[in-house]
């Protein structure tokens, strides 16, 4: 969300619309002094652009007959009802569909999951990749050590965690799992091939799940930045290209980005998660934010809609076996500060700036209940200059590069590298790519610990972690070496790096 070459950075790169009118209904408060809807009343006639909403129903599970019925008199046409979490996902051209459905009776909350039309927003592919070239690649495979991939030279990222040393003792099981919920992965790829798992792969943009053949690949316009991050997490060693964390695990791909965008809707992302709750994924790699909201808040009728079915798609996925891990974003934010300015959203039409509380309006889905949130390092293991934090909300660090941070490999390119499309590799950086090496981490320790719950899973996960504490300096956006001033916490915890640094060495080590 950028940019730094990470989806998971939304600030930088912004797609801009027309802004929705207070006339479709979706202001605070419009709801409270508005009569009960009458079911038995006319259906509501469509006379306004096609939208997205999700209702979900009271008691957090099951979907009425009754909620239905209102949901058609209200103008709402229900796309999919996922019953097994009581959310349902409507479209509806009556302007008033969020406010009439919201007064029925068994609906908890609802709301528009964007702020512009069913139709696509224009192309926001977040910055570039830096595709490595034949010649970088020709000297990055003649410093590779024996028994190193080809490319492994460069892959400072997997030194910084000890995952080549990890992978001479554990490379992780076939029988684990790591659902990428991202724009899709090529599965094509030669280096990412052998570990892909077409059954447990799927297209869930619109909300609704399409498991036939190709359909969780990027599009033929789209980003390749779900195929980097699951190059990060299990790129097999076979004698290709680069290493992943945990290169004997397999890969899921669950694409949830927009035709020719890189947005994330809400209607997608909970399919996503309950695809991956449904379809035997252990951990499930997040490196996004949910749009159109940066930050969705609690008293916003529609933001809350938004909140309540991601939590229950999230927990469902947690209380079916899968560990949540994802991005911490890419704006510097102090996601424990009492107030953020947040400038971007939405970010389908026309962003203005609002002020937020971040304990009442929550990054999603990094700040939801039970999910791992990470933040991101360069090769001096210390802060990367972009990442958010936050005492209270970081979980774990791990390498998502840092241009300002230098390593000594043969390109010297602190960014990661990984596979890209066309077969190729690139770099990127960002929380996008420090995610999947916690998902690796977790992978592996799955692998030794098969029977582990998800919170046991978080558990271990911060147990084997190294904290270096609260750095004396990092470098700032302009690559300025400066004071280390918002660091909170000690080398137990703290708002930089939560319980560590991922190791994945001593995940496979440590009992």
């Amino acid at each position: 969300m950028a940019h730094l070459g990470s989806r998971r950075q939304r600030a930088l790169a912004l797609p801009v619309g027309l802004a929705l009118t207070a006339s479709l209904g979706f202001l605070p408060g419009a709801v409270a002094s508005a009569a009960p809807l009458d079911e038995s009343a006319a259906t509501a006639t469509a006379t306004g652009p096609k939208m997205s909403y999700v209702v979900n129903t009271k008691g957090g599970h099951g979907t009425s007959a009754s909620v239905k019925r209102a949901i058609v008199r209200a103008g709402g046409t229900v796309v999919k009802a996922y019953d097994q979490i009581g959310v349902i996902v409507v479209h509806s051209q009556n302007p008033d569909f969020g406010q009439q459905i919201r007064r029925a009776k068994g609906v908890s909350s609802a709301g528009a999951t964007r702020t512009a039309p069913l139709t696509p927003v224009g192309i926001t592919e977040e910055g570039t990749t830096q595709r490595l070239s034949a010649a970088e690649a020709s000297k990055a495979a003649a410093a590779a050590a024996p028994g190193q991939e080809p490319l492994e030279s460069n892959q400072w990222d997997l030194r910084a965690i000890g995952a080549d040393k990890a992978a001479k003792v554990d490379d992780g099981s076939s029988k684990v799992t790591v659902g990428v919920i991202d724009t899709g992965v090529d599965d094509t790829h030669p280096d990412l091939a052998p570990n892909f798992s077409k059954s447990q792969s799927a297209n869930c943009v619109g909300g609704v799940a399409d498991s036939s053949e190709g359909a969780w690949r990027p599009y033929s316009d789209g980003s390749d930045h779900g195929t980097h991050v699951a190059g990060t997490i299990a790129s097999p060693r076979n004698g290709l290209g680069i290493a992943g964390v945990a290169p004997g695990v397999k890969l899921a791909g669950i694409k949830v980005s927009e035709p020719g965008t890189s947005l994330f809707f809400t209607e997608a992302v909970v399919c996503g998660f309950v695809w991956a709750a449904e379809h035997d994924i252990d951990v499930t790699n997040n490196s996004y934010y949910v749009d159109p909201w940066m930050f969705n808040c609690k008293d916003d009728p529609d933001q809350k809609a938004l909140l309540d079915s991601l939590t229950r798609a999230t927990k469902y996925a947690e209380r079916k076996g899968a560990l949540n891990v994802a991005a911490a974003g890419n704006s510097d934010f102090d996601l424990s500060a009492d107030e953020i300015l947040d400038d971007s959203s939405p970010n389908d039409t026309t962003p203005g700036d609002r002020i937020i509380d971040p304990s009442e309006c929550l990054d999603v889905p990094t700040q939801l209940p039970g999910v791992v949130t990470v933040t991101a390092t360069g090769d001096k293991n210390v802060k990367s200059y972009y990442s958010s934090y936050g005492y209270g909300v970081a979980d774990i660090a791990a390498p998502g590069g840092d241009k300002w941070q230098i390593p000594a490999t043969p390109d010297a390119n602190g960014r990661v590298l990984s596979t890209v499309l066309g077969g190729g590799y690139g770099y990127k950086q960002g929380t996008s790519m420090a995610t999947p090496h916690v998902a690796g981490v977790a992978a592996l320790l799955k692998s030794a610990h098969p029977k582990a719950s998800p919170a046991q899973l978080q558990r271990l996960l911060k147990k084997q972690a190294d904290n270096p504490g609260c750095p004396s300096h990092v470098y700032d956006s302009a690559g300025n070496w400066v004071e280390a001033t918002t660091c909170e916490g000690g080398k137990n915890y703290n708002g930089y790096y939560g319980a560590g640094i991922a190791d994945a060495l001593d995940a496979v080590t440590e009992k």
